[in-house]
């Protein structure tokens, strides 16, 4: 069913080019090797023209985890994701519990009020739609890449 729900969800995206061009990762013809061959076109670009490049790199620590519920679900309903398939992703998401086991005991279980669930094949469409409009808060001069759950954020400095 997940397999499904995602190629669906792909395909609606697609058709609405709701998945932003700098988001290499989980997604056919976006992998590493085109992060990587867009970035090192950009640098040879700017260093040809004689000016520096300074890149920050960001790893979201434990990102996958860190998805909070509610906000997932208004940015899939803002992206257009209505009906039947929006009230299952929500029971997807949500009412989840966990415990922890330690040697033959267990804790009481507890909510789970973030994250995507682990092994699922939606986890990686879900948090990449979680984040997708991280490229809209840098200004147009700022190129910005994303790969899973890492950002690229580089700027050509102007040396002349």
């Amino acid at each position: 069913m997940q397999t499904i729900v995602k190629d669906q969800m792909l395909s609606y995206l697609a058709r609405s080019r709701l998945i932003m061009r700098q988001q290499h990762g989980f997604l056919a013809r976006h992998s590493t090797c085109t992060q990587l061959l867009e970035c090192t076109n950009d640098l040879i670009l700017a260093l040809n023209s004689r000016n520096s490049v300074d890149c920050v790199y960001i790893d979201f620590n434990k990102a996958f985890d860190s998805v909070v519920h509610s906000k997932l679900y208004l940015k899939l309903t803002s992206f257009g994701f209505q009906g039947k398939l929006s009230h299952w992703i929500a029971a997807f998401i949500h009412s989840r519990t966990q415990s922890v086991r330690v040697g033959k005991y267990y804790s009481d279980p507890c909510d789970v009020i973030s994250g995507v669930p682990q092994g699922s094949v939606l986890r990686p469409l879900l948090f990449l739609l979680f984040i997708k409009d991280i490229v809209t808060i840098f200004s147009h001069d700022i190129t910005v890449k994303l790969f899973a759950d890492n950002v690229k954020i580089c700027m050509v400095l102007n040396s002349g």
